[in-house]
């Protein structure tokens, strides 16, 4: 009788070496990331190890872990009362906060308007805003200037908040998302005798949440970042910005590395928060936009 059982295959690739390029793969894939995480940490953790140092520390071991740690530079820049640091932190914020909501009130209208409503010259306007991002921002320094004296707003908060309120950027981000809106949601809405504006209110914007948590937090770290436009309108120290105020900091024949990382590392505390806040809202805008991509 014939033996017909089946012999195993030792020819055969073990399931192991099957899966060893993908693993090798994914080693690869999570070394590129890791370092590309190192890379973008690195300046965090050198800002905060560089706030714990003392001058001469800093100085002779600028790379190097601190010895000893100190805290100085912090207790320098909120105690001793040198820098009016928590007024200027006052300031960016309300500064910050106040264009926040002036863009989102502007580009969400502008916005809606151009992509729900027929008018004519609607893609000619819509056309003109999008010319815009392609002018340097440097290029509008002294128009605005010269209509933020004239209206007797320098070194007021309205200097630094109210010529960045009308965001080319934002018109252009919220109109793709309204785009992205089924115009069947708008129409049951109107045959339920909703108005434009009760459509833009209830029915636009809750959708759009997410992009509205993503232009806030774009807009709010825009003008607290901001350097230039207010190192140009604000002119008495108490009402300087964190930006301006943090380069005050730096003497003009020593700099206080301590103290001005310390300033650098108070500043990144209200980004870091907002975008943990935001951050939900933030990847649900990109995941959105990528599944109507």
């Amino acid at each position: 009788m014939t033996d017909t059982a089946v012999r195993p295959d030792h020819t055969a690739t073990p399931p192991a070496r099957r899966r060893s390029p993908r693993r090798a793969g994914d080693i690869t894939a999570y070394a590129v990331l890791g370092a590309l995480t190192l890379v973008v940490i690195f300046p965090l953790i050198w800002m905060l190890l560089t706030s714990v140092k003392t001058d001469a520390d800093a100085v002779r071991n600028p790379y190097g872990l601190p010895d000893p740690p100190s805290l100085e530079a912090y207790g320098t820049l909120l105690l001793s009362g040198q820098q009016p640091i928590f007024l200027w932190l006052w300031n960016s914020f309300a500064a910050a906060t106040l264009q926040t909501v002036l863009i989102l009130v502007t580009a969400s209208m502008a916005a809606y308007a151009l992509a729900r409503l027929e008018f004519a010259g609607r893609n000619i306007v819509f056309g003109l805003i999008i010319a815009t991002l392609l002018v340097p921002p440097v290029v509008f320094l002294i128009p605005n200037y010269l209509l933020v004296e004239n209206f007797g707003w320098l070194d007021t908060i309205l200097a630094i908040t109210v010529p960045g309120a009308a965001s080319a950027f934002g018109v252009f981000f919220l109109r793709q998302f309204f785009l992205g809106i089924p115009p069947e949601i708008e129409e049951a809405a109107r045959i339920d005798g909703a108005g434009d504006f009760r459509i833009f209110f209830q029915v636009a914007l809750p959708l759009a949440r997410p992009a509205l948590a993503t232009l806030a937090v774009l807009s709010f770290l825009g003008n607290w970042n901001d350097f230039l436009w207010p190192v140009y309108v604000l002119l008495s120290p108490e009402n300087m910005t964190l930006q301006p105020g943090l380069a005050m900091l730096q003497g003009a024949f020593r700099t206080h590395f301590g103290i001005v990382m310390a300033g650098a590392a108070i500043a990144s505390i209200p980004v870091l928060i907002l975008f943990a806040f935001a951050q939900r809202q933030i990847v649900d805008s990109v995941a959105g936009a990528a599944v109507k991509g």
